[in-house]
């Protein structure tokens, strides 16, 4: 197991990746204690951590984005929440800050208000259909965000005491494209049989009829 630097100590990576992993509840809620919505630059950077964690590592992001100076960070994100649910104007907004592109303000945005945003995760963009090959542009994330929230909507019609939000969408999806990658056999329990192969083994990539819910 091998570590990383946390302050003045070393850190072992596995608890510092369980730490960012809870990272995405606790942000949340200390955003919503705040009359109004807003990041700090300390919760910028360790998003941007938290970010690094689930897609391509690109350690200049995590450099770049400490540059970022306090006031600049706090206006800028109050600013965006402040502009929703014109998501477009609110990335806009914080694309002002180095480092932050149009993922890294999604999850900025889904942080504060997962209501009407979802995290351009590189595993949630591959399980939605009919969308073109990954760009992170402001474009595809709208394209993205619209297939996510009118899975929401319809989820929300069939079951009126259900409150599916895109970022619970955009979760789900996560969830199911890691659980391919890592346990592929477990799937087919839970979603009901699966075709065989030629072999008669289990084939376990998810049906046509399943993915296409999201469109």
């Amino acid at each position: 197991m091998g570590s990383k630097r946390g302050g003045d100590t070393l850190v072992p990576e596995g608890f510092r990746t369980q730490e960012l992993s809870r990272y995405q509840e606790e942000l949340p809620v200390s955003i919503r204690e705040r009359k109004d919505k807003y990041l700090t630059r300390d919760e910028l950077v360790k998003l941007m951590e938290w970010k690094l964690t689930r897609g391509k590592f690109r350690p200049r992001l995590q450099n770049l984005v400490a540059t970022n100076p306090e006031e600049l960070v706090k206006q800028c994100t109050a600013a965006a929440f402040s502009l929703l649910p014109n998501v477009e104007a609110a990335i806009t907004e914080l694309s002002q800050l180095k480092a932050v592109g149009p993922a890294t303000a999604s999850a900025i945005l889904t942080a504060g208000a997962p209501e009407t945003t979802a995290f351009m995760a590189d595993e949630a963009v591959a399980a939605v259909p009919g969308l073109p090959r990954l760009q992170y542009t402001l474009k595809h994330y709208i394209l993205y965000l619209d297939k996510i929230r009118a899975c929401a909507k319809r989820l929300n019609q069939v079951d009126a005491s259900s409150e599916w939000t895109p970022h619970q969408i955009e979760m789900c999806l996560w969830t199911w494209t890691v659980a391919q990658k890592l346990c592929p056999t477990v799937l087919p329990s839970f979603l009901g049989e699966a075709p065989k192969t030629r072999e008669g083994a289990e084939d376990v990539r998810p049906s046509k009829k399943r993915k296409a819910s999201i469109h």
